[in-house]
């Protein structure tokens, strides 16, 4: 599997699967739900519409309608409360249970944002170190995808995920 970080436009990806960060509705929000809900067009949303929502840790795919990626997966991670109340156990299923929707429908590549670190607050280190770990677990289980991609907002958020990939692969002290 090979795991590349990228300081890019998530809906500009082109790969099997992008990831969202949704809210529970899958209805649209701010972030980068919103971004690609924009990018995808009204048939995403009306797709959403059919899914009756998502509970916290848990994933449902779509179509990418006009974005380049051909699915939407869609993941909605927990907001920080601290860290006593399941949060890093939830993080960590969003990537799991991603991570299983690829492998059950063979997806060759997938686009992960940073899960929860926006307006749900989550810590960046902690998230991120969840997030490698998560997806190097199952790629080594499953096999697939081919490729993972940590696409990243800024060039903060792709200096801490490359430490933290180089750090776990054996690549470099962290």
């Amino acid at each position: 599997m090979d795991i590349r970080i990228s300081v890019s436009d998530i809906t500009a990806q082109r790969v099997t699967a992008i990831v969202n960060a949704a809210n529970e509705s899958l209805l649209g929000g701010g972030g980068v739900d919103g971004a690609i809900h924009r990018a995808a067009g009204p048939g995403l949303l009306a797709e959403c519409r059919t899914l009756r929502g998502c509970p916290t840790g848990q994933a449902k795919i779509t179509g990418g309608y006009f974005l380049p990626a051909d699915h939407v997966v869609h993941t909605v991670g927990p907001v920080w409360q601290g860290g006593d109340a399941g949060e890093p156990e939830l993080l960590a299923a969003c990537y799991t249970n991603v991570m299983k929707l690829v492998h059950d429908r063979q997806m060759e590549s997938v686009a992960f944002p940073a899960i929860s670190t926006g307006v749900y607050g989550y810590p960046l280190e902690p998230a991120t170190e969840i997030a490698v770990r998560s997806v190097l677990a199952a790629g080594q289980q499953n096999g697939v995808p081919e490729t993972v991609i940590f696409c990243c907002f800024d060039d903060h958020t792709g200096t801490v995920y490359q430490r933290v990939l180089d750090r776990l692969m054996g690549g470099a002290p962290g």
